[in-house]
């Protein structure tokens, strides 16, 4: 006989789901939160079971966007394969661009010019901050804080002209290229950058001075969605989740990448793992990030943006139409994609919700063999039934939105 909760999912699980404090006898309430309610974001379902509105069980679903992100790379040359990691995170995409590029030059032991090193790191911390204001935003605008909604957008959008001065995208940017990036910084990109960066951070404090202080907003978070580092850790959670808990782990620092060790940067960390601590974290990362990229400005070498190298190395067109050398390079990659020695590798950087990797492994083709992805927003989603289950019902929208699911990286 099929398990009567699949056969009736709007069927409360039975008193036996309860803690040993609450009355047998009360029946509990299911409530199905999602995958098309508007505090779930992204497509995932949360079947809570409710002891009056405390939430006694939940059922975390995710897997409704059905994307098939590692079978589609592995149908594609390698260099076909960029433009679909800008939809693993949609609001950080350049960082997953750059996670997917490193890998395949690991692969290929390719090495990138410095200019190239530092304008990635330009371009992956403008998307972190792109990303961490949306998520502060929509958890304020989803605790009824609806000004400091509107600052963090616009600080977005500044985010996002950068964005478009770099590649002529905002959203889906596809500017990170195997073996360098599409184009050089254009002119007058610095000072451009600097203002934006600025009045960025005008609005963040903006924000900063409404929430941080604000009473009601501190009973919403304090307190709430509490995990212990250890169960973060059991969890597989990284980025501004874990580091919350007092655990410094950031990629950038323990496993340095680009010119991550030429920066002087902190790591902030929480002490209590709640969600005030997360929205905390994520505050002084922006601050860290706008100093980050002052920094990569003011080391900036000349130099090229490109590696030579044949194997990944795009001719440009006036070459292409007037030498035979340069149109069989183009040929050969349009054709056969590079051919990759046979090998398999592991590289992972730090997205804006955690340790973003990809596994690849080559046959000796110019497609890859085997690619997977190592999503921080699935293994940090692991973790919420426990962050969740024994609180208020109105606590799951905060706690949801500092784990700031993206549906992308979840359903690959």
């Amino acid at each position: 006989m099929p398990d009567q909760e699949h056969k009736n999912p709007a069927a409360p699980t039975d008193a036996r789901s309860a803690d040993s404090t609450r009355d047998p006898q009360t029946p509990l309430m299911r409530l199905q939160m999602g995958p098309s309610h508007p505090a779930t974001h992204g497509t995932v379902r949360m079947m809570l079971d409710l002891d009056g509105e405390r939430v006694v069980k939940a059922d975390i679903q995710v897997g409704y966007l059905h994307r098939g992100f590692e079978k589609e790379c592995e149908t594609g040359y390698y260099y076909q394969n960029i433009p679909y990691t800008d939809r693993l995170n949609y609001s950080s995409p350049m960082l997953n661009n750059v996670g997917y590029c490193m890998a395949v030059e690991k692969l290929m032991d390719l090495r990138t010019p410095p200019r190239c090193d530092f304008i990635r790191v330009i371009a992956g911390e403008i998307s972190r901050m792109s990303d961490h204001y949306l998520c502060l935003g929509a958890m304020a605008l989803e605790l009824a804080a609806m000004t400091p909604f509107l600052y963090l957008l616009e600080a977005r959008e500044l985010m996002y002209d950068l964005l478009d001065a770099l590649c002529g995208a905002r959203v889906t940017t596809n500017y990170i290229r195997i073996g360098g990036v599409s184009a050089d910084l254009p002119e007058g990109f610095e000072r451009f950058a600097t203002e934006r960066l600025e009045r960025s951070l005008r609005l963040l404090e903006d924000a900063d001075k409404l929430l941080t202080q604000n009473p009601v907003f501190r009973e919403r978070l304090e307190g709430t969605g509490h995990l212990a580092p250890e169960t973060l850790i059991a969890h597989g959670v990284t980025g501004p989740l874990l580091r919350a808990g007092g655990v410094p782990y950031d990629v950038r620092r323990v496993q340095p990448y680009l010119v991550y060790d030429q920066l002087d940067f902190d790591v902030p960390v929480g002490e209590r793992s709640d969600n005030f601590d997360r929205y905390l974290v994520r505050l002084e990362e922006l601050r860290q990030s706008r100093r980050m990229i002052a920094q990569c400005f003011e080391k900036l070498p000349s130099g090229p943006v490109n590696c030579d190298d044949p194997r990944v190395r795009w001719p440009r067109k006036g070459k292409v139409f007037g030498r035979m050398e340069e149109l069989i390079d183009q040929f050969k990659l349009v054709t056969q994609g590079g051919l990759v020695e046979p090998g398999e590798i592991y590289h992972a950087v730090e997205g804006a919700n955690g340790e973003l990797g990809f596994y690849l492994v080559s046959d000796g083709t110019g497609k890859p063999y085997k690619c997977r992805c190592r999503a921080p927003s699935f293994s940090n989603m692991s973790a919420l039934e426990k962050m969740i289950t024994g609180g208020m019902l109105a606590d799951v929208v905060p706690t949801f939105d500092l784990i700031n699911m993206i549906g992308g990286e979840c359903d690959r």
